[in-house]
């Protein structure tokens, strides 16, 4: 199933990666600030106006794709000519797309929207004219996650309805124009997909976040077969072959890194054992798409961070490296309906999201759309490096270094932690690394234990009371900055979304002498509020990751910054959604008021119209500019 995360990245998830709370940077009020007259200010609000296109799908003739961009000010629908054309808007709405469909006919769009930025979520259907729209989901506080057509023009999708702690598989028939609750699942689940008979529903299952299953599901009576047994942590997502003789899937079963697989079906319909088909040992499967004619399949492998592709050949296994990616991350892909061509959506650390054609028998990538910068030269814009140090514990750890033009070391560096905490830092357009590095503050990405991308064993590291270790690594990567001659002792900062603004609130109150200032963008303080407030599956499928609030309240509370909270002495910033239900306002507000008593600086930017994350551009160049203006503040002045 999919959602799509928030970065512009659209990328296939899997639940685990549906319930990851995503990063993106930002916030507002509802009154603007005075903003000066500025270069600094211009050229940032230029950087976090930069546009993106994103999550391509085909029209079943080929000749057009549909996709989301960011052109009015909010994500919505596009259409634009498989050959080239300008662009057709299809929506325009005040809350943000963060989904699209073609149907099989061609004559019907499906999408998402999310009132409000929130998580509950609404899928419509229209033409591709955007002429009419009906709505297919339940409404009101259902969150509902997106879905795709089946090969009979069905439509799935996935929503809590029947329980708030649990997502069940929807599927909508437009001949009946009624949606029925197909598979019941007892936490978080959804469709991965329907067989081409219309026999099947394929079926995601999280057992714990880091940990889930595939189970074929016969839709006509309900009975369930389990595709992956397995023992401890593992990852699977998967697909139909275009026979349904068998599933093609990633899978980290019996190994450390996801890898491509398959299940095959004997004559009765009963499954085999897992069969590796292509693995890698220096990198992890990320997703992965089936040529319509079922000759092959396009493989995206994670290489410490950035993309690499290659078709592997069903008839002989033969494997094929493409061409290298004009930019390092490939964010969604998709044959076309002849297999002649593949689209993508690709963005590099120096280059927005934009659509591009490869046509496998010219080995050409064709850039598609050219995403909006004005007043930004991407050239100039700065490039990571990779570095890599290690932990308290000896554990290698990595992340990605951006250093200003001229920088002078050791100077101010910002640590910047991603969200998940099962997510990971990729070299991604990022315009608040851009806006900080233009005003001569360095960045540092640290990828710390728990982040995924790195093997099965890494990414559980940080489970329950092993997460002291993880938060340790935060010391760690401010540690190697100051050994490294990078960055300055005093003027280190530190910011992060969601698990990100976790980790913040965890440097600063663990470690108050090493940051000099911190943004806590929606991030978590107190676990026993987080668990009461979030959304109830969110509640269920986070145990694992931080404790059960049943049995684990002491760890709970040993793990929440709320707890040790008067330590923190550096000024803050606290940033927030008014709408988030992953990560629920009542946060933000237990740091404001108890900093705000102790008469330590800080600023509060709420915002009305948004909820996990910043989808809309004021938002975004709001949530950027304060950000800046305030490391600077407090990290620049010697």
């Amino acid at each position: 199933m999919h959602l799509d995360q928030t970065d512009v990245g659209f990328k296939r998830r899997s639940i685990a990666a549906i319930v990851l709370i995503l990063w993106l940077v930002a916030s507002a009020e509802a009154a603007e600030p005075e903003v000066a007259d500025t270069a600094l200010t211009r050229s940032v609000t230029a950087l976090a106006k930069v546009g993106g296109a994103y999550y391509p799908k085909w029209s079943p003739d080929g000749t057009q794709i549909a996709y989301l961009a960011n052109l009015s000010g909010s994500p919505q629908v596009w259409v634009i000519a498989a050959a080239g054309s300008y662009p057709r808007q299809v929506t325009a709405f005040d809350d943000p797309a963060s989904g699209v469909a073609w149907s099989p006919d061609g004559k019907t769009l499906a999408y998402i929207l999310a009132p409000g930025g929130g998580l509950n979520s609404q899928i419509y259907l229209t033409t591709p004219e955007g002429m009419g729209q009906t709505r297919i989901t339940a409404g009101g506080e259902v969150n509902n996650f997106f879905g795709d057509f089946a090969p009979d023009g069905r439509f799935y999708f996935s929503a809590n309805v029947r329980d708030p702690a649990a997502m069940d598989g929807w599927i909508y028939d437009p001949t009946k124009a009624v949606a029925m609750n197909a598979v019941k699942n007892q936490g978080v689940g959804g469709i991965d997909g329907i067989s081409h008979d219309g026999r099947y529903a394929l079926v995601e299952r999280l057992i714990n976040r880091g940990n889930n299953n595939l189970v074929r599901v016969e839709l006509a009576d309900g009975k369930e077969t389990l595709l992956t047994a397995h023992k401890g942590p593992g990852t699977f997502f998967g697909k139909f072959s275009r026979d349904d003789s068998r599933v093609y899937l990633g899978s980290n079963g019996g190994r450390d890194r996801v890898a491509f697989a398959q299940i095959k079906f004997d004559n009765k319909g009963k499954p085999g054992a897992i069969k590796l088909l292509a693995g890698r040992d220096d990198a992890e499967l990320s997703d992965f798409e089936l040529d319509p004619q079922g000759n092959r399949a396009l493989l995206e492998w994670n290489v410490g961070g950035r993309s690499e592709l290659e078709f592997y050949q069903f008839a002989d296994g033969k494997r094929t490296p493409l061409p290298p990616l004009p930019v390092e991350i490939v964010n969604s892909m998709k044959f076309s309906p002849d297999g002649t061509r593949v689209a993508f959506a690709l963005v590099g650390s120096n280059s927005p999201s934009d659509l591009w054609i490869f046509t496998p028998d010219s080995g050409h990538y064709t850039r598609l759309t050219e995403s909006p910068h004005p007043g930004v030269d991407l050239a100039s814009l700065i490039r990571p490096e990779l570095r890599t140090f290690k932990a308290h514990d000896g554990l290698e750890l990595s992340g990605w270094l951006y250093l200003p033009r001229d920088f002078k070391a050791p100077g101010a560096v910002v640590l910047s932690f991603h969200g998940g905490p099962e997510g990971r830092d990729t070299p991604t357009f990022r315009g608040d690394y851009q806006a900080l590095l233009a005003s001569g503050m360095a960045v540092f990405a640290p990828n710390i234990r728990g982040s995924s991308g790195f093997g099965k064993r890494f990414v559980n590291l940080d489970n329950g009371a092993l997460r002291f270790n993880a938060n340790r690594d935060i010391k760690s990567a401010a540690d190697y900055l100051v050994k490294s001659g990078v960055g300055d002792v005093k003027r280190l900062g530190i910011m992060g979304g969601s698990y990100g603004g976790y980790a913040v609130l965890v440097g600063l109150t663990e470690f108050p002498d090493t940051f000099a200032a911190g943004a806590d963008l929606f991030g978590m303080v107190n676990f026993e509020t987080f668990f009461a407030h979030t959304q109830p599956w969110m509640a269920a499928v986070s145990k694992v990751e931080y404790g059960d609030p049943k049995t684990q309240a002491d760890l709970l509370k040993r793990l929440s910054p709320i707890h040790k909270i008067d330590q923190i002495q550096s000024p803050t910033i606290v940033l927030h959604g008014a709408n988030d239900t992953n990560v629920p306002v009542v946060e933000a507000e237990q740091v404001v008021e108890n900093l705000k008593r102790r008469n330590v600086p800080v600023q509060y930017v709420l915002f009305p119209d948004e909820g996990h994350g910043w989808r809309k551009t004021p938002n975004r160049v709001r949530s950027t500019v304060e950000i800046v203006r305030f490391f600077e503040r407090y990290l620049k002045s010697e």
